[in-house]
């Protein structure tokens, strides 16, 4: 089966694409094939529709929690869902969200999906620090365009298979020392020696997931990128390849609302 990690970006330009880790299990261990960056999202789209059989963790969130959509009166299928983003510009979900955000107390403004506490990611509403919702609205409706299946959310074509990753959650199993920054200015040996660290434990399958990764020439690279989209293809990479070996066991994701959808590995113990 052929695996990808995909580092996804609501903005891609040839600063900074979309970022994928291509790779295999190879006995007990993932080695890591090729990596390429797309530039605009007419590549992506192409990139998607690619013959399977492949199986890709992305990382941009799925879907927007239940509590909001049902506040909003929005869809509460998924598919259903994406196709009324569709209809969405950027500004128009900020505005709902921002709506949404300013009824409600101080500590409770966001909504959260059952996903984000145990994998400590973003809420999938917040539209700055990260713009989560902008990478939703730009790429979960593609993928049902695609007509790839989505585990437990979507059936489509079963020999392509999408994930929600959350490259955050592997790296903060290692350390919790930040290890990127798109501003060149903030790419310091600090952040250098972090994602060192983060990839040898890579390497030597020292983390909650027990897999191993073999990255090969690529390794100076994903270290020397300050930006970390490299390894943080490679992190979604390794999430693929644990939630493939579960393949009998619905892709190791536990019962969850399908509106909402699951990040791969978030019920891990770490």
């Amino acid at each position: 089966m052929q695996l990808h990690g995909v580092d996804f970006t609501s903005a891609p330009s040839r600063r900074k694409g979309i970022v994928i880790a291509s790779g295999i299990v190879d006995g007990a261990v993932v080695r890591l094939q090729q990596m390429q960056t797309l530039i605009d999202f007419t590549s992506f789209e192409q990139w998607l529709r690619q013959d399977g059989p492949w199986l890709a963790g992305f990382d941009l969130p799925f879907s927007l929690p239940r509590e909001l959509l049902e506040q909003l009166g929005w869809p509460l299928e998924w598919a259903a869902l994406m196709q009324h983003m569709q209809t969405l510009s950027r500004a128009d979900l900020r505005a709902h969200c921002k709506a949404f955000c300013g009824a409600r107390p101080a500590g409770r403004k966001f909504a959260h999906r059952a996903t984000d506490i145990p994998a400590g990611s973003s809420p999938s509403m917040k539209w700055v620090n990260p713009p989560v919702a902008f990478m939703l609205h730009a790429g979960a409706p593609r993928l049902l365009e695609a007509g790839v299946s989505l585990p437990g959310m979507h059936v489509a074509d079963p020999d392509r298979i999408a994930l929600e990753a959350y490259p955050g959650m592997v790296a903060r199993s290692i350390t919790r020392l930040s290890y990127k920054s798109d501003q060149r200015a903030r790419q310091t040996p600090q952040r250098h020696d972090a994602r060192e660290q983060i990839l040898t434990a890579l390497e030597q399958g020292a983390t909650p997931w027990q897999i191993s990764m073999n990255v090969g020439d690529w390794r100076d690279a994903i270290v020397q990128d300050g930006s970390g989209d490299l390894l943080d293809a490679v992190l979604c990479l390794m999430l693929a390849a644990w939630s493939w070996q579960r393949r009998d066991q619905a892709f190791g994701l536990p019962a969850f609302d399908a509106l909402e959808g699951w990040i791969a590995g978030c019920d891990v113990k770490k």
